[in-house]
């Protein structure tokens, strides 16, 4: 009973709390309205981002692409006022690489241009080939055997195992209420996705054995070159992967190309039905293993507090893609707007208690690499804080896409909550309402939330990101909604300028530290 009576004391101590908090918490009314005229009415977002796509173009980690993405976001950055700006190594990284030329088509029985791509980090066919194909199923390694012979001289068809299924509703959706609202109510979870099973961890495993057997087999029984497409797609798009690792001292492997499922299912049926099947294709690729590093953008607006300027608020979200189209939605889209949330307050000309830095993250996409570099190299790791990272107030992310912020996850930090229910109420009208405590992974803000800084990705609506175009060939500007990227920024703009302009850092939530084995 005694037990009861404690818990319910401390759950209304902290209710009081929350909502002391969020009654004190200071939101300048002027200064965001300022901030939502100059985002919604003069915004650069999008010509921000037909820079980073059209004009970049693909930005794989270490390649050409992303060095001319490194390089103009740093001089933008520096021409709109902000200072510092540098790209900054973070540590080795590998091999970059570029495409040069791709081509590929049926040419037997009859001509058919086909969608496609090489796989990241796979050599040129050094020259166009024109070769007989073969359709190689295997779901285990013994499966091989029986095409010993029969490879050399020849392109090699892999299964799809995702076949396209014709779809009676739109990709793009936003969330209903009743989906916001179940975000809200959700309890906080350790982390964002669920652990594996040890059966599903055990399949995953064979599954990466079994593609590196058939690699090495391939390759030691002649065959010229592989059409696959391993994850499927509808509608002509395919999503992008690489086929070899990018470490300099990487195997070799056959030249690949990735096909819209179409075009690859056509060429396994008529080859199934006994009809001879020609395919002509040619690509060439470029590895760069002169300079194996990778590299951050970093910029800032100084503080001008003489007490807090110190203090470090930052921004950012990932500037590399992968290859086979723009990287428009994942993630020019992200740093885009980071970008016009610091070009906003500069416009404004706004003097920040505390320093802004924005970051431009490099090789997210093999693993997190740039900000988990970052974070190590300036703020520690978890339980050995540097003196950097004790001056972070927090750090804000954008990695979901093109749609509109919906609200914020907290990320289990129920401190920040009442803050961020006061920062959200002058968003009501453009939609941003939710704050769920529910931890959201697979981006950079985890690399700081690792530590123990406060790091937050926003809630955004998923338009058609998870279905066309998240690491496809159709993620370009044209996927990208101006509205949603304006409202953003407005948003993010915000939510910097407040944690700035605070008499405290953000709330911290406790790190769990692992002790080592004695």
């Amino acid at each position: 009973m005694k037990r009861l009576v404690f818990f319910s004391v401390v759950c209304n101590l902290a209710v009081s709390t929350s909502l002391v908090a969020q009654q004190a918490e200071k939101v300048d009314q002027a200064m965001i309205a300022k901030i939502k005229d100059e985002g919604l009415n003069r915004s650069k977002v999008m010509e921000t981002a037909f820079y980073l796509t059209d004009v970049c173009g693909p930005r794989l980690a270490n390649s050409e692409g992303l060095q001319r993405a490194n390089q103009w976001t740093k001089d933008q950055l520096t021409k709109w006022g902000l200072v510092n700006a540098n790209v900054e190594p973070w540590g080795d990284f590998g091999r970059g690489w570029d495409v040069e030329k791709s081509y590929v088509a049926m040419t037997k029985p009859y001509y058919h241009a086909m969608i496609g791509a090489p796989k990241a980090w796979t050599p040129g066919t050094n020259g166009p080939v024109k070769k007989q194909i073969v359709y190689v199923k295997a779901a285990a390694e013994a499966d091989l055997d029986k095409y010993k012979g029969q490879l050399r001289d020849k392109i090699v068809v892999t299964e799809v195992t995702s076949p396209p299924k014709t779809g009676f509703e739109a990709d793009a959706k936003r969330y209903s209420d009743e989906d916001l609202k179940k975000m809200a109510d959700a309890p906080a979870t350790p982390s964002a996705r669920p652990a594996m099973t040890d059966d599903a961890m055990a399949t995953y495993r064979a599954r990466l054995a079994l593609r590196s057997k058939m690699a090495e087999f391939l390759l030691a029984e002649g065959a010229v070159a592989v059409l696959s497409n391993p994850r499927g797609g509808s509608d002509g798009t395919f999503f992008t992967s690489n086929g070899a690792p990018y470490a300099a001292d990487a195997k070799p492997v056959l030249p690949e190309i990735e096909t819209a499922p179409e075009d690859q299912l056509r060429l396994i049926r008529l080859v199934e039905a006994g009809i001879p099947v020609e395919v002509e294709m040619e690509t060439k690729t470029k590895f760069q293993t002169q300079d194996l590093k990778g590299y951050n953008v970093v910029a800032e607006i100084p503080g001008t507090d003489k007490k807090l300027k110190s203090e470090v608020v930052m921004l950012g979200g990932h500037l590399d893609s992968w290859h086979a189209a723009t990287g428009a939605t994942d993630n020019a889209a992200g740093c885009a707007v980071m970008m016009e949330a610091v070009r906003i307050l500069k416009a404004l000309n706004v003097k920040p208690k505390r320093t802004i830095r924005i970051a431009l993250w490099g090789e997210e996409e093999e693993g997190l690499h740039g900000s988990k570099n970052y974070v190590k190299n300036h703020f520690g790791e978890a339980g050995k804080p540097t003196a950097e990272q004790e001056k972070l107030a927090g750090y804000y992310n954008l990695d979901n896409g093109t749609g509109k912020i919906r609200g914020i996850y907290l990320q289990g930090n129920e401190g920040v909550r009442p803050i961020f229910t006061a920062w959200l109420q002058p968003f009501a009208d453009l939609g941003a309402t939710t704050i769920t405590p529910r931890n959201t992974g697979g981006t950079d803000h985890l690399s700081f939330d690792a530590v123990g800084i406060p790091g937050f990705q926003f809630i955004q609506d998923g338009i058609d990101y998870n279905t066309r175009t998240h690491h496809t060939n159709m993620d370009t500007y044209e996927r990208l909604q101006p509205d949603d990227l304006k409202q953003a920024s407005v948003i993010v703009a915000s939510f910097v300028y407040n944690t700035a302009m605070r008499d405290q850092k953000l709330p911290r939530k406790p790190v769990a530290v692992t002790k080592p084995a004695q």
